[in-house]
């Protein structure tokens, strides 16, 4: 299978001439300072101060983007505990790129990452055993005499802090969901009671809202957070959201969107991509025409639901395997 896509990109590489591709992208002098909801602002004070009372900390980020987006502030925290690096949704994510994130990310200091898809629990087995081994080789304060372990899951939003909390459950209790999930930013929105995830050894953790870095250093690094879902799609935009998806694939050589939209071969252009989506897909709009005989209605390509459907194609994994960074 992987030797048949790779022939499809050779083919559609050969056919659109790469020299076509843009080099750099165009963010329009975009301002991310808005990006931060308050309740995130909250959420982070409570999280520090939930720290104390931590064993270890379970830091989830998305498997697409494993360097962009990781929120600053809370790396300032992560020296003081152990810490576990949990990149989900590899499922997503391209596989031939592991090597290489995890050289970056030793380079930033963590030592240990497990790539997670919490859908399929998969290596989330890993977890419990190695955040055993890291809290027994390290002091627990005033925590010494406890039995329990008390572990903290943070990261920015949408990235499957609650789904990796149910998949231990499932694992290691034979139990259902005991945190709710869902596919937008924002559905954890306080840090919330313990929840038991194991019995031997006794483990609970606690899910914390998605916190973003109240700013983001740059704004590309802002519209690869929004792509994957991290960040509200009416506060970018899925105009720019959408072009952006299509630059960066042509980067990355992901021309699987060129089969699934019909189109003769891979493009640059974000209007001519989007056409064909909502050819594709039957998207179309009533728009009132003003004449001189009075209002018509006409029929035209719904350019906006068409973004958006690219997008979520894109999170859906049906645009192939792709790492953004």
């Amino acid at each position: 299978m992987r030797v048949w896509a790779g022939a499809v990109r050779a083919a559609v590489r050969a056919g659109s001439g790469l020299g076509e591709f843009r080099e750099r992208f165009d963010f329009g002098g975009r301002d991310v300072a808005s990006w931060f909801p308050g309740h995130m602002a909250k959420g982070l004070r409570q999280m520090r101060a939930s720290l104390r009372r931590a064993d270890c900390l379970i830091e989830v980020h998305d498997a697409r983007i494993p360097l962009s987006g990781r929120n600053p502030e809370l790396q300032e925290v992560l020296g003081i505990r152990p810490h576990i690096l949990v990149l989900n949704k590899m499922d997503l994510a391209d596989p031939h790129r592991q090597l290489t994130t995890l050289e970056h990310l030793k380079q930033q200091g963590c030592s240990h990452v497990v790539f997670t898809d919490c859908q399929h629990d998969g290596n989330v087995k890993k977890i419990v055993p190695l955040v055993a081994k890291l809290v027994a080789n390290s002091p627990r304060y005033h925590r010494a005499e406890s039995n329990e372990y008390s572990i903290l899951v943070i990261g920015v939003p949408n990235v499957g802090k609650s789904s990796l909390i149910n998949s231990l459950r499932r694992l290691h209790l034979k139990k259902g969901k005991a945190t709710a999930v869902g596919g937008e930013p924002g559905v954890t929105k306080a840090v919330l009671t313990r929840i038991q995830v194991c019995e031997k050894p006794l483990m609970y953790l606690v899910d914390t809202p998605g916190v973003l870095p109240p700013r983001l250093k740059d704004v590309e690094t802002g519209i690869k957070l929004a792509v994957c879902g991290a960040i509200h799609d009416h506060l970018v935009g899925e105009d720019i959201m959408a072009d952006y998806l299509l630059y960066a694939l042509n980067k990355h050589q992901q021309f699987e969107y060129v089969q699934r939209y019909g189109l003769a071969k891979a493009c640059n252009d974000i209007e001519t991509l989007l056409r064909h989506v909502a050819l594709a897909q039957g998207q179309v709009q009533k728009v009132k025409v003003l004449t001189g005989t009075g209002d018509v209605n006409v029929k035209m390509l719904n350019y906006t639901a068409a973004a958006y459907q690219f997008l979520r194609d894109f999170r859906a994994g049906c645009l192939g395997r792709v790492t953004l960074d």
